[in-house]
């Protein structure tokens, strides 16, 4: 070794590693791609390893960057303890999340928000989108990931996504009868802007399942019990899009948003982290 270690080149590898993505991390620390690279290749001469790979399509650990990773995490636990000192009582980040925006990576979103975050603890509401706005404006929570509801202003687009209409490759429907449909109940926005399509397009529907989450609602479309109005981001394996196939209105463009008025810089931090991992994710589906 031919320095000393300094904690936010150590974060910035976390973070590279973490969002696998040199761009990613620059976004949750608010600094640029460049200045991120300046810390690794200074990390990377301190502890005379090459650490990261990097190619024009992805950023992955070497042997010895994934050996050093762990120690990175504990480096950084006892410099969040030390900072903390005797207080016992974890601040907590309160997020609201719409659950036709959090899709299959909302576990991974969390894996890695643990992973670089030790100071807090986190508290997690899923929900409709107009519900969770409305406790954010009331203060219940610090953010929120939702679809950008009519109206609305403000906020950080994390994502854009497609819609389709999707169902068990089992379901059989002919033009002219009433389309089963699989929803989440009112006031849900991704059923109203299924519901408007159908409606000018002159189909006929009736809703076959109602469910109380997005899990119930592709589970019982996978089962054949309806067609379920899905972002293609957050629709599993197995379902297939039958839109095309039988002359289905395509559905506008919808934005996930993140909204948030945090002035803490632990709450900020990991918030940046968050929607640094969701552009990641949403990227790669």
């Amino acid at each position: 070794m031919t320095g000393t270690l300094d904690i936010p080149t150590v974060q910035a590898f976390l973070l590279v590693a973490e969002l696998q993505s040199f761009t990613r991390a620059a976004e949750a620390l608010g600094t640029t791609q460049a200045a991120v690279s300046m810390k690794l290749q200074r990390l990377e001469a301190v502890v005379g390893k090459r650490l990261v790979e990097r190619s024009p399509r992805a950023v992955r650990l070497t042997e010895d960057g994934a050996a050093f990773l762990q120690s990175a995490r504990a480096l950084m636990e006892a410099h969040d303890r030390a900072l903390l000192g005797e207080r016992s009582a974890r601040q907590q980040l309160s997020l609201g999340i719409s659950d036709h925006a959090a899709g299959p990576e909302l576990v991974p979103l969390l894996e890695r928000l643990n992973a670089v975050s030790s100071q807090l603890s986190f508290a997690v509401t899923i929900g409709f989108s107009r519900d969770l706005l409305d406790a954010y404006d009331a203060g219940a929570l610090d953010g929120v990931i939702v679809r950008r509801e009519s109206g609305r202003r403000g906020g950080e687009k994390l994502a854009e996504d497609s819609f389709g209409w999707f169902a068990s490759p089992r379901l059989k429907w002919r033009r002219g009868e009433s389309l089963r449909l699989a929803t989440l109940a009112p006031p849900c926005g991704v059923r109203a802007i299924a519901v408007r399509a159908l409606d000018k397009a002159g189909i006929a529907w009736n809703e076959a399942f109602i469910g109380g989450g997005v899990s119930a609602v592709v589970a019982a479309a996978l089962a054949g019990l309806g067609v379920a109005p899905l972002a293609r981001r957050i629709a599993p394996p197995g379902m297939i899009d039958i839109g095309a196939e039988h002359g289905l209105p395509a559905m506008p463009l919808s934005k996930v948003m993140l909204h948030s008025k945090i002035g803490d810089p632990v709450k900020l931090a990991a918030l940046r982290t968050l929607a640094a991992a969701f552009r990641s994710a949403a990227a790669k589906t």
